[in-house]
């Protein structure tokens, strides 16, 4: 959404730094209409406007863009935006923190950004119980919020194990909406022979779907783009297939595997609700300025 409204308002070309959100149909989607992807602001020429991806960057990439004298738009998601509140509280109190993430994921390079110093990564349960902490009297867990939360809180007992006084957020970091599709993989999971994920291989939680779905019991679990990769092998004697998708996919790459489905005789769809999204989350607030000012003109 936000980059569609910088096109509408501003006109090509539109810089985004990183992927807006970790799905490529909608990436291509935006390139088409004048979005420019780059990996990094010195792909960027001065004075242009650049918006920061949904998963946060460090304070570093802002003082950069401000060197470049580039216009930023700042997408972060509200709930990385939280996150890197905490850390910054946290580390002002002369805590250390320990984040729960995926090393080289987008949004922990940028939450640790925040408190390099006092922030050590922590992927797993295994790398729990080899952590060395520079002081263990104050410690507190953050988390990428896009993680399976089944493996956070095994991650998070480990650590509790070794360090007992470790202290927890204010409130959960997982993403709502990861959370509600980790929910509805569960409750359908052992019903069905076949799982399909739709969504891309560097949306970490749809990569966490598929685990979720095996281990809730699934016999088979795939993540796809889109219909066409789907493999019909997969699907040799099965009786029940469940779909689900990724946080950021849009409706028509559903829709589309539905339609494949059906056209090879699973059409008997039956919907699951675990709970129901009512949250909004407004534009940028540097865009919804510049969108006022153009009304008022």
């Amino acid at each position: 959404m936000t980059v569609e409204k910088a096109l509408e308002h501003y006109g090509p070309p539109v810089y985004v730094r990183k992927q807006i959100v970790h799905n490529k149909y909608v990436v291509e989607a935006l390139e088409d209409r004048g979005a420019v992807f780059v990996d990094e602001l010195d792909e960027v020429p001065e004075g242009s406007l650049v918006i920061f991806s949904a998963h946060g960057v460090a304070p570093s990439v802002h003082d950069e863009a401000a060197e470049r004298q580039l216009r930023t738009i700042d997408a972060t998601c509200p709930l990385v935006s939280k996150v890197h509140s905490e850390a910054r509280r946290f580390a002002s109190e002369g805590y250390q923190i320990l984040l729960i993430g995926h090393e080289g994921h987008e949004e922990v390079v940028g939450t640790m950004g925040e408190a390099p110093g006092v922030m050590t990564l922590v992927e797993d349960a295994e790398g729990a119980a080899e952590l060395d902490p520079a002081q263990s009297d104050r410690l507190v867990w953050l988390s990428q919020t896009t993680l399976s939360v089944d493996e956070t809180l095994s991650t998070v007992g480990a650590l509790k194990e070794r360090f007992p006084q470790l202290i927890s957020p204010p409130s959960d970091d997982i993403c709502y909406a990861t959370q509600n599709r980790q929910a509805a993989v569960k409750a359908i999971a052992s019903e069905c022979d076949v799982v399909i994920v739709v969504g891309s291989g560097n949306s970490s939680n749809s990569v966490r779907l598929v685990e979720v779905a095996l281990e809730a019991g699934a016999k088979s679990a795939f993540r796809v783009d889109s219909a066409d990769e789907l493999d019909e092998a997969w699907f040799d004697g099965c009786t029940t297939v469940g779909v689900t998708s990724g946080a950021s996919v849009p409706e028509i790459l559903i829709e589309g595997v539905l339609e494949w489905l059906a056209e090879r005789g699973c059409d008997n769809v039956e919907e699951v609700h675990t709970a129901e999204e009512t949250l909004m989350f407004s534009l940028p607030p540097e865009l919804r300025r510049d969108l006022r000012a153009a009304k008022k003109a």
